[in-house]
């Protein structure tokens, strides 16, 4: 008998119905396809884009990189998942080797393998685009009913269970200094609270693109192309003429010698904040004023580990439910750097590789894993104007590589940030707090990590700094001299080309990034929507049942 609790897999069940998906793989010729609308991307802006497109009457084709998986291929176990699902089997760095990222690849992209957390655009960072970048549209009560909006149809609202040990010490070691803290909502439905986000929800409980927009759009008639990798614009003149893909292996790897041609109307650019600048880049998209690829940002993540005497089991549990953001407060947005606090799931494979040491100390690190908890410090950069980001630019055969300096304002973050995680670990209770520094010792008392942190040499390779947030590149601002893109999405200088992702954004943001490609896209979407077929754009609704395509209903391009 079946369990009543299981969500049903809307891609067993889509497939069974129908669903126009080509793999890649498994083509035996090249093949021609054409729609009203190409979307390169099947992340947050793809999925969203795509729902409201199809929903409206356009004909729609996705192109994915990755592999259409489901529930049934998510087994919770890293060695799998990693490869299966993220960019560079989880490994991508920048250019200097100095930072990891880490994004998705698989429809669904990062959707698919993120943590649930769900922030709006903080308002600070909004006015500061208004003010800097001339986004006058961008305010926080314009964009609030397209919050609003997918906030509904992805059901993200409050969790409801207490916060698991590794969380609950955020709150607890903040609480005893007098940090505010709050709790993290999540974009989830009838989950298990398993802790194992990060590899793929075995449920369906995740509301990733993967289970809602993606299956709503297939259901109106979209195409999915998956292990498709898209490797230029055919453009001639200010148009785009076709999307030349290459059909990729199985194991997503080597390109098999198949191609794909897609036309449409128009095309959608949502590949993500290094590889849609990466595909522009290669298409040699018109870039008169050079800023292609130019202010990616990601938020440089600092790491700290803490030994308790009890058992914190932080692979247990809901990922991310306790956060603060009173240190992106204490100074002015365009002084030192501030940083967001959250704690981090801590899996085996991701931690033994993030951490500092090797050998005896190592291995001991390892066997106290079931009381480890782990704590994040997300630096806001971009806003300081010393600490501009990076730059995406073609590897050999046109791969892209992000070159991201670490300058002094994000040292001097860094320092800051580790010594105020240290605090709050050992205001918790901590008999020992290891940072993620290659020089670093382990600290036994506040004292010591306080005079010990604040010495060490901040330098790459010796501090260990991740980021799983990716935005800029294709940057929008009010005046055309000034952004890649306007405030509509519309990439100046190619009239068929719209950017729906997070490499919109003219800086990092200072929250985990997806709630807010969802609110932009989906006011996008349904601008280009109506620009498109001269009505109304449709409106995505909840579905009735959990994981199920949504309904209907019109909505007006704001």
């Amino acid at each position: 008998m079946s369990n009543p609790n299981i969500i049903p897999d809307p891609i067993a069940a889509g497939l069974a119905r129908g669903w126009k998906v080509v793999d890649g793989a498994r083509l035996d010729g090249d093949r021609k396809l054409d729609a009203d609308v190409v979307i390169v991307g099947s992340g947050a802006g793809g999925g969203v884009t795509a729902e409201i497109l199809a929903l409206s009457g356009l004909s729609v084709i996705i192109v994915e990189e990755g592999a259409l998986q489901s529930s049934r291929d998510f087994r919770m176990r890293e060695a799998e998942a990693y490869p299966a699902l993220y960019q560079e089997s989880a490994a991508r760095k920048t250019k200097d080797k100095a930072i990891n990222i880490l994004q998705g690849r698989t429809v669904g992209g990062s959707t698919t393998v993120n943590w649930t957390s769900s922030f709006r655009t903080p308002p600070d960072t909004l006015r500061f685009w208004q003010q800097r970048y001339g986004l006058n549209t961008y305010s926080e009560q314009e964009l609030k009913p397209w919050f609003e909006l997918m906030e509904a149809r992805l059901h993200v609202g409050d969790w409801q269970a207490p916060p698991n040990e590794n969380n609950d010490l955020l709150r607890r070691g903040a609480d005893k200094l007098g940090i505010p803290t709050g709790f993290i909502r999540r974009n989830v439905n009838g989950c298990w609270n398993l802790g194992y986000c990060g590899m793929g929800c075995p449920t369906n409980a995740k509301q990733s693109m993967l289970v809602s927009t993606i299956p709503s759009a297939l259901d109106h008639g979209a195409t999915l192309v998956t292990r498709a990798r898209a490797e230029r614009f055919l453009i001639q003149g200010e148009k785009i003429e076709a999307l030349e893909c290459s059909a990729i292996d199985a194991a997503g790897i080597h390109a098999t010698g198949r191609r794909l041609r897609l036309r449409a109307r128009h095309y959608v650019l949502a590949g993500g904040a290094i590889n849609s600048p990466a595909l522009l880049l290669r298409s040699k998209a018109p870039d008169p004023n050079r800023l292609l690829g130019r202010r990616t940002f990601l938020h440089p993540t600092l790491i700290s580990a803490a030994v308790f005497p009890q058992r914190v089991e932080g692979y247990a549990g809901a990922p991310q439910t306790v956060y603060s953001d009173h240190f992106l407060h204490t100074q002015a947005i365009d002084g030192a750097l501030g940083y967001k606090l959250e704690a981090p799931p801590l899996h085996p494979v991701l931690l033994s590789t993030t951490m500092t040491g090797f050998g005896v100390q190592h291995a001991e690190m390892m066997r106290q894993f079931p009381h480890l908890q782990g704590m994040l410090a997300l630096l806001r950069d971009g806003f300081h104007p010393d600490s501009q980001g990076g730059t995406v630019q073609l590897a050999g055969q046109g791969a892209p590589v992000l070159d991201y300096p670490l300058t002094d304002p994000l040292w001097d973050g860094a320092r800051r940030a580790l010594l105020t995680m240290a605090e709050i670990q050992f205001a918790a209770g901590a008999s020992a707090v290891q940072v993620a520094h290659e020089t670093a010792p382990r600290y036994a008392s506040w004292q010591e990590a306080k005079q010990g942190i604040a010495a060490l040499p901040y330098k790459p390779h010796l501090t260990k700094v991740a980021s799983a947030h990716v935005m800029g590149g294709c940057m929008m601002a009010g005046d055309p001299r000034a952004g890649v893109t306007g405030p509509d999405g519309r990439y100046h200088g190619l009239a068929n080309l719209s950017v729906h992702d997070g490499s919109l954004f003219p800086t990092s943001i200072g929250a985990n990034p997806q709630l807010s490609i969802y609110g932009i896209t989906a006011r996008l979407a349904s601008q280009l929507a109506q620009a498109l077929t001269g009505r109304a754009a449709a409106r995505p609704t909840a579905a009735p049942d959990a994981g199920m395509p949504a309904g209907v209903v019109p909505i007006k391009a704001a």
